[in-house]
């Protein structure tokens, strides 16, 4: 049976596709964020909606809540979507994430079937889509009595190439936070394990259409998908993500000067300039350029002047050699993050892009070999149009989808 009322968590980009379908489709839809101000503004427009106010930490609020609808989704931060569950099984209510299962979540899987009730996770883009497109191919190729030498899946959201104009060729501050994740991967029948402040030495370069100019690094832990997707005979499999070309070596340099430690630093508590604050992270002699060049030069490689040319000028772009003050944030990674976060925004009129391709390598029943490949490529509505981000569509619609009483067969 379709939900009559949902309460919806969170307000973030990828919300408003979800909302949309939901509300169009007859439902009613409790938008709750920690402000109402929030609430209010992805509410507006929408007939089904009622925004409120929820502070999802605080226990009792949310069971008042999660009590008086008959599903949750749940688009806040990964980290509470624990809390959310247990709420979910005290009151025998259904539950809906785009996110990964955490080990947090896990750990809730006999409750949850003790309750009665089901979650539903990894259900957006990657995780999601990925899943339905690798398992459609994987179960093809068995069914035809052939196997999966090499699974490779490999998914970016990135501006569009117009709009990938800075050193990173990104937009978000979390493009750093990802990256001190390590990555475990299947490679020739063997298992990698490669540490955070490494990943970088594994990117390479990755062909998909002649326009892009893609890199492509493994990310997290890629082992569990050869029982996930029954793919035991496989000997190489990496899910992975693309960025632009000489991401990875911008941010080897920020590893390689100290500028993605999460280290306290009790000058970074202060509101100092940048160049004070990077003359104290590299130990230089005085903050001028001049001796801030030379200790970077000292600390990290460059394969040639050139690179040494755009890199230099990608970190003066930042703005570390600065006179601007610096937001605090107590470490390296979440001060540069802090002052990423303004410089990278979308601007009106600039779009995203999501690319995602998977490429299987497969035997056939009589021994011959062939590469194939699922793709999708998806750009953004320009920002200021009113119209959805690539990411937002392909995060938010399947989630919608999934609970929508018009697509009733779509996960079946």
């Amino acid at each position: 049976m379709a939900p009559q009322s949902v309460l919806m968590l969170g307000s973030g980009f990828v919300t408003r596709p979800t909302l949309d379908i939901l509300s169009d489709a007859g439902i009613q839809v409790t938008v709750a964020c920690r402000t109402l101000s929030s609430a209010e503004k992805l509410s507006a427009g929408v007939k089904l909606a009622k925004p409120i106010s929820l502070d999802v930490t605080d226990d009792k609020a949310l069971d008042i809540e999660v009590a008086q609808h008959d599903l949750v989704i749940s688009l806040i931060p990964y980290t509470f979507h624990a809390a959310v569950i247990k709420s979910a099984i005290r009151n025998k209510k259904d539950v809906v994430t785009t996110s990964y299962i955490s080990p947090a979540m896990l750990e809730l899987e006999q409750q949850v079937k003790d309750a009665g009730i089901t979650v539903m996770n990894e259900i957006g883009l990657d995780p999601g889509i990925d899943h339905l497109y690798a398992i459609d191919v994987i179960e093809r190729v068995h069914k035809a009595g052939g196997k999966i030498i090499s699974f490779l899946s490999y998914c970016g959201g990135l501006p569009a190439p117009e709009d990938s104009g800075n050193p990173l060729g990104y937009k978000s501050r979390g493009v750093l936070l990802a990256l001190r994740n390590a990555a475990s991967f299947y490679q020739g029948g063997k298992v990698v394990n490669v540490a955070g402040p490494e990943l970088m030495a594994t990117a390479k370069q990755y062909y998909i259409y002649p326009g892009f100019a893609f890199v492509a690094y493994p990310n997290r832990d890629s082992t569990p998908y050869k029982e996930r997707y029954d793919i035991p005979e496989a000997e190489t499999i990496i899910r992975g993500t693309l960025r632009y070309q000489e991401f990875p070596e911008f941010v080897k340099v920020l590893v390689d000067i100290g500028f993605l430690s999460d280290k306290e630093q009790g000058f970074l508590d202060e509101p100092i300039t940048w160049k004070e604050a990077t003359q104290k992270i590299l130990g230089a002699p005085s903050s001028s350029e001049k001796d801030l060049l030379w200790a970077i030069s000292s600390k990290t490689t460059f394969k040639n002047n050139d690179e040494k040319t755009r890199l230099m000028a990608g970190l003066k772009w930042i703005g570390i050699f600065s006179d601007s003050n610096i937001t605090p944030n107590g470490n390296p990674l979440d001060t540069l993050c802090a002052t990423l976060e303004e410089k990278m925004q979308f601007e009106k009129g600039e779009r995203d892009l999501v690319m995602l391709q998977h490429k299987f390598e497969i035997e056939n029943k009589d021994g011959s070999k062939e590469i194939r490949t699922s793709t999708l490529c998806e750009y953004g509505a320009p920002i200021g149009t009113g119209g959805y981000s690539a990411m937002a569509k392909l995060v938010g619609v399947p989630c919608g989808v999934g609970k929508s009483p018009r697509y009733p067969n779509c996960f079946r």
